[in-house]
């Protein structure tokens, strides 16, 4: 697997903020990520896009059977297609200033060979040796990977025009994944939020996942994870199928963007450090379980084996941050998403969306139930979706109208299953709530949870059909879920400053706080554990005093952990090394106050 040009990566945002971010980025050398979840707003932009580079556009209708399929498969090949002649172009260009191949050097990073062999070229005073550099240059560049993202939870099994049910091999996940095999890229495809067993076993039928007799792979794998644990698991589970996991990409539980997982009080710095312990091992017990499957397949054992990347993303802030991880932990590259979301040359994002994220506080940044999957997501307070949702609440109709329906799995109150963000099931949910005569704050906390949940699954693309003015944009009302960091971040930039932020060229933070991952997330984890002590102080299982006391062992661990970490991280000041010390025992206290608070959780364990 060849290196990336670029230390760093665009992870996925939402539907539509990096839906053509390889439009913007990739002609650059950097990789960026395209969510293969809305069918329906990836067909709207392969339209957008073929009148914009007057391409020949034909409309792939529901009415064809395997119109997600072949719409995913056309746009990522137009995708491809636009990204091909924008590198061409680039690399034909002059070395002049203003240039996009002069732009492409200058974003790279210092202190590699091909940024030296760049400066060794503009200090050449031979004109013939000068333009044997410059040629020598061009082949060596190359575009960065247009990736893909599946979210593997999202795996809705669709009714056809008849509504009759399809069979499986149509359903949402599976669908988007052989749209991607058949396909023409040559890059990844990330798997996100856990394992899809059926997914993961549908990846054989296509040959452009297996490595070829010299161990290169056409489409290679990247699972997003949260711990060592679940790489392990899902990396055997691929292996055994003759398939080899290339990169793992590991992502902070609560301080990341998006949708949130947050393990049982497991930290990032020592999940870390247990990737960074067992890599080894990781790396060889995979390929035992792949050499023997891959015996069974009668496949001869290619010339060199693949290699294996380990990437780290979710709440990286600076470059110090960013060096410190790739150089404690031996990484091999990191994730910056939420930090684009200012950088309209990377992204989409409409000015008035744009504009809110830019002024919002650390209020209004929030972790929340919006999610129909009833899972964590990351908000905007301010954001026009969360406007809009309370608006319908105050009107007497809450709930979507949940025009796409790739959320749909509940089926208490309907024959087919609906979203419980769609204003049908909201309001038979609310008429059963009344019908129950709860006390009035009992029926009011139910009735919340209920007008949560927001119709996520098209208004994540709400900011790009603003932006586009795209069919019906008028009636789009724009999701973000950018992660904490964003509270860091103030301006609009352009794709040379952020880079060079990354790297350390420049600083764009304009929050006063001395901003840091670690103590940002375990922040973040004190707080959860508060909110699921909550929830079942007055009546604890033994089931959930069990996961509470790990949660509670998890986040002291991590704490000793950081008071070993903080007072050798030279490349922070001494300050900053004492006040990372100090804020630990605040929390360390905090923990200890909750333990005290909540003895009929604790108490018991605690005794025996």
């Amino acid at each position: 697997m060849a290196n990336p040009i670029h230390s760093f990566h665009m992870p996925v945002m939402g539907t539509g903020f990096t839906i053509d971010a390889p439009l913007k980025v990739a002609k650059y050398g950097i990789s960026s990520s395209i969510s293969l979840v809305d069918d329906v707003f990836i067909e709207q932009m392969r339209k957008y896009h073929c009148n914009l580079s007057s391409k020949p556009y034909t409309p792939i209708t529901r009415d064809t059977r395997d119109c997600r399929a072949e719409r995913i498969t056309s746009y990522l090949n137009l995708i491809n297609e636009l990204v091909t002649q924008q590198f061409e172009t680039l690399q034909r260009s002059n070395f002049e200033p203003g240039s996009d191949i002069t732009k492409y050097f200058m974003l790279l990073p210092d202190n590699t060979a091909l940024k030296e062999l760049y400066h060794q070229m503009l200090s050449e005073k031979d004109g013939r040796k000068k333009k044997l550099l410059q040629d020598q240059l061009r082949e060596l560049i190359r575009p960065g990977s247009i990736d893909v993202n599946i979210m593997t939870k999202l795996d809705r099994q669709p009714l056809d025009n008849s509504g009759v049910l399809t069979p499986p091999e149509f359903s949402d996940a599976m669908s988007a994944l052989r749209g991607y095999a058949q396909s023409k890229l040559e890059s990844a495809i990330i798997f996100s939020a856990g394992i899809n067993r059926k997914l993961y076993t549908y990846i054989e039928k296509f040959n452009d996942f297996f490595m070829d007799a010299r161990g290169q792979i056409r489409k290679k794998i990247i699972l997003k994870v949260s711990d060592y644990r679940s790489s392990f698991i899902q990396g055997s589970f691929i292996a055994q199928k003759g398939l080899w996991v290339s990169e793992y990409r590991i992502e902070s539980g609560l301080n990341c963007g998006g949708h949130a997982f947050p393990t049982k009080g497991q930290l990032l710095g020592p999940i870390l450090e247990e990737f960074k312990n067992k890599r080894s091992e990781l790396k060889e017990s995979i390929l035992r379980l792949l050499r023997k499957a891959l015996h069974k397949r009668n496949c001869a054992e290619p010339e060199d084996m693949p290699d294996m990347r380990i990437t780290v993303q979710g709440g990286i802030a600076n470059a110090i941050q960013d060096q410190f991880l790739m150089n404690n932990y031996g990484l091999d590259g990191t994730g910056w998403g939420t930090a684009f979301l200012f950088c309209p040359e990377a992204v989409n994002m409409d000015d008035d969306t744009l504009n809110r994220l830019l002024v919002a506080s650390d209020d209004d940044l929030f972790l929340s139930d919006a999610s129909p999957l009833n899972v964590y997501f990351c908000n905007l307070r301010t954001a026009p979706c969360e406007e809009k949702r309370k608006a319908r609440i105050d009107e007497g109709q809450p709930g979507s109208p949940c025009p796409k329906g790739f959320l749909t799995w509940n089926s208490e109150f309907t024959e087919n299953p609906v979203c419980i963000a769609s204003r049908q099931y909201q309001k038979k949910k609310i008429e059963q709530l009344q019908s129950l005569h709860l006390d009035d704050e009992t029926y009011q906390n139910e009735v919340k949870k209920v007008t949560d949940k927001a119709c996520i699954c098209h208004d994540l693309s709400g900011s790009a059909m603003r932006k586009y003015k795209l069919a019906n944009y008028e009636k789009s009302y724009p999701a973000i879920c950018p992660s904490p960091v964003a509270g860091y971040f103030s301006k609009i930039v352009t794709l040379v400053e952020k880079v060079s932020h990354i790297y350390g060229r420049m600083n764009l933070i304009t929050s006063k706080e001395q901003p840091n991952l670690f103590i940002k997330e375990l922040k973040l984890y004190v707080e959860h554990f508060k909110k699921e002590l909550n929830a079942c102080a007055k009546d604890p299982s033994s089931k959930e005093k069990k996961f509470l006391n790990e949660f509670k062992n998890n986040l002291m661990d991590g704490i000793e952990y950081y008071q070993q970490l903080f007072p050798i991280m030279i490349n922070e000041t001494q300050d900053w090394r004492d006040k990372a010390v100090e804020d630990l025992k605040i929390f360390q206290e905090k923990i200890d106050l909750l333990v005290k608070t909540y003895q009929t959780v604790f108490s018991p364990l605690v005794s025996s």
